[in-house]
């Protein structure tokens, strides 16, 4: 049986705290060195580099890399009860997502001058979705059924194939049922390129979209740096949890475990605090609990990694718990603590939260209804997780009649003439002379 073992921190001081839970890292030199290769030989050589990386980095050998869908529900493989829970994921996925889109404003800012704030759908996306060792059907579902809402007129998919080359079939499956006739059996940074650059084969798209390993997130950031927008840097998961004596032991080593699970780069942080006291009996019964229940898990050796890399830090009281959670900016956010409403109104940075002991972030993974694209590595800092809007950009409309120009007219000439743009200023002087003609 394996051991799960992660490092305990008590009451560590506040400039500690980005040392102790440093994310995992890779080596930026050879992680660059290697990404920027595969960007510049896609974009250069297109589909035949493509199935060079094919080959390289999946064992696939087919020289065709497109998988037409069939429509609707064609794959009997699939079983009933997975079908099931299928639709009643997309379900509140798109109920949720659809009651969050972004509304159209308009306003007269003044009289006779209308200001309008329209959400236009980017045309073109590209949705990332991980293969490998777990296929992420799920992710596909976050990440189209938003995409659709906003009405994007075209969504190409890139995956990786399973290990006989081919697409997997629980992902056919969510194609067809969410209208997807096409998938581009691609992963890794050479689908980010793909998607940016555009091949024989692969649409150029507009914006990329979805989470990845460190290649897939760095191929990610450099496209962007090239015009191609990205939703956010989604690398390696992450959770924290924010818990109590109180708490329940194997609830929360469970849900540790579930992001552990993810790939031996995942982090997870259990942050306790003292208030109810009786931490010493709570961390032992987390500790058995943790260990049992790794030693369940097929991915247990996955686990066991991410766990190494993995901290615990104890704190006197919940305001500096929720201080640190603030300056580590998780991913996934679990306040397990009783009074979880009152600690939520102090969260600040974090990506997704989910509230009290029977809201475990497996729930927001699949069916609850809410976006797990979400920002990694401190990013939900500055970063959203994905919604509606993310598949939508926002344009001003202005209408000015007349009267606009008495109202603003004077003030505009003014402030462009103070800038010293004079073309500017005589723009708007015209239309001010020719009220005072008629």
């Amino acid at each position: 049986m394996k051991q799960a073992v992660m490092q305990v921190f008590e009451y560590p001081e506040a400039q500690l705290w980005p040392r102790i839970v440093q994310r995992p890292e890779a080596d930026e030199d050879r992680l660059e060195a290697v990404v920027s290769k595969i960007l510049r030989e896609v974009k250069a050589n297109g589909d035949e580099a493509i199935r060079e990386f094919n080959r390289q980095f999946d064992n696939n050998f087919n020289s065709e890399f497109s998988v037409e869908i069939p429509p609707g529900d064609q794959l009997s493989n699939v079983p009933i009860e997975l079908k099931e829970a299928i639709k009643l994921a997309s379900k509140n996925i798109e109920t949720f997502h659809r009651a969050s889109a972004p509304k159209n404003v308009g306003i007269e800012t003044s009289k006779g001058v209308f200001c309008e704030s329209r959400s236009i759908p980017i045309q073109r996306v590209g949705l990332y979705i991980p293969g490998g060792t777990a296929p992420l059907f799920s992710t596909l579902l976050m990440l189209a059924i938003p995409a659709q809402i906003a009405g994007c007129e075209e969504i190409v998919v890139c995956t990786p194939p399973d290990k006989s080359g081919k697409l997997n079939e629980v992902i056919a499956y969510v194609c067809g049922e969410l209208g997807i006739k096409k998938v581009y059996l691609v992963g890794g940074a050479q689908a980010i390129a793909g998607m940016a650059y555009g091949t024989e084969t692969i649409p150029k798209v507009d914006k990329i979209f979805g989470p990845g390993n460190t290649y897939v997130t760095k191929a990610k950031q450099f496209v962007q740096l090239s015009g191609t927008a990205i939703d956010m840097p989604a690398g390696p998961s992450e959770l924290l949890v924010v818990a109590d004596a109180q708490c329940r032991a194997d609830f929360v080593a469970s849900d540790l475990l579930s992001q552990a699970e993810h790939g031996p780069d995942s982090q997870v942080i259990l942050v306790l605090h003292e208030e109810s006291g009786g931490l010493e009996s709570f961390l032992e019964s987390f500790q058995s609990e943790l260990t049992l229940q790794l030693s369940l898990l097929a991915r247990q050796d996955v686990a066991a990694k991410a766990l190494e890399q993995s901290k615990i830090l104890v704190f006197r009281s919940s305001a500096e718990a929720m201080e640190f959670t603030n300056v580590y900016a998780p991913e996934h956010l679990i306040i397990a603590s009783a009074k979880f409403e009152v600690l939520a109104a102090k969260v600040r940075n974090a990506g997704s939260v989910f509230l009290g002991p029977w809201s475990c972030e497996s729930a927001g993974d699949y069916a609850s209804g809410t976006n797990h694209t979400l920002p990694t590595a401190g990013f939900a800092r500055s970063y959203s997780g994905v919604s509606v809007e993310s598949f939508m950009k926002k344009i001003s409309f202005q209408t000015l009649n007349a009267e606009g120009i008495k109202s603003i007219g004077t003030a505009v000439e003014t402030m462009a003439t103070f800038e010293g743009l004079q073309a500017h200023a005589t723009a708007m002087k015209i239309r001010i002379n020719t009220l005072s003609d008629v």
